[in-house]
C-alpha cells in the first residue's frame, strides 16, 4: 500500500516556490470578490490546459477517509477544493509533495502517470475535479510500481 508522510505545503505562499512532480501545474483562477462574497470563474481552454470531458465532486467526506490512491494512464485532471480544505499528496517516482489545497481558486493539474491521494478532509470540505476524458475503468493504475517504473 503507498503511503508516504511529509508535512504539507499550505497554499497561502508564492506559488512559483512549490517544487512540483512532472507535468503537474498550480492552476490560480480569477477571483473577484466585493461585500456580497467571493466568485471563482474558468472559462473553457482558457484557464485549464485541455477539453473537459467529465466533471465530479467529492464531499461528505471522513476526516480518516482517503480518495484517489491511483494514477491514470491518459487522463489528466484538474482539481481544487472549492468548500473547506483536504490535502493532496503527488508522487511521480522522482519527485514527491503534499499540498494543503486551502485556497479555493488554486487548484493542481494532475498528469498522467502521477500517483495522488486525497485525506484530511476538513467536515464540510468539498473537492471539483475537472477531467480530461470520460470515465474509463482501464485508465487507472492501483499499484504505485507501474508508476515507479514508468519512463518519465
Amino acid at each position: 500500500m503507498y503511503k508516504k508522510d511529509s508535512p504539507a505545503t499550505t497554499l497561502q505562499c508564492d506559488l512559483s516556490t512549490i517544487k512540483l512532480p512532472r507535468g503537474c501545474q498550480l492552476i490560480e483562477l480569477p477571483n473577484v470578490g466585493d461585500e456580497r462574497g467571493e466568485l471563482c470563474f474558468l472559462e473553457g481552454m482558457r484557464h485549464i490546459p485541455f477539453k473537459v470531458e467529465r466533471v465530479f465532486w467529492t464531499y461528505n467526506v471522513r476526516k480518516d477517509a482517503v480518495r484517489g490512491n491511483h494514477a491514470h494512464r491518459t487522463c489528466s485532471m484538474v482539481l481544487f477544493a472549492v468548500g473547506g480544505q483536504l490535502t493532496i499528496d503527488l508522487d511521480d517516482g522522482e519527485t514527491y509533495v503534499a499540498l494543503r489545497m486551502d485556497r479555493p481558486n488554486v487548484g493542481i493539474l494532475i498528469p498522467p502517470f502521477v500517483w495522488s491521494r486525497q485525506f484530511d478532509f476538513e467536515e464540510h470540505a468539498a473537492c471539483v475535479c475537472l477531467a480530461s476524458t470520460p470515465y474509463e475503468p482501464d485508465d487507472y493504475i492501483y499499484r504505485f510500481e507501474e508508476i515507479d517504473n514508468h519512463e518519465l
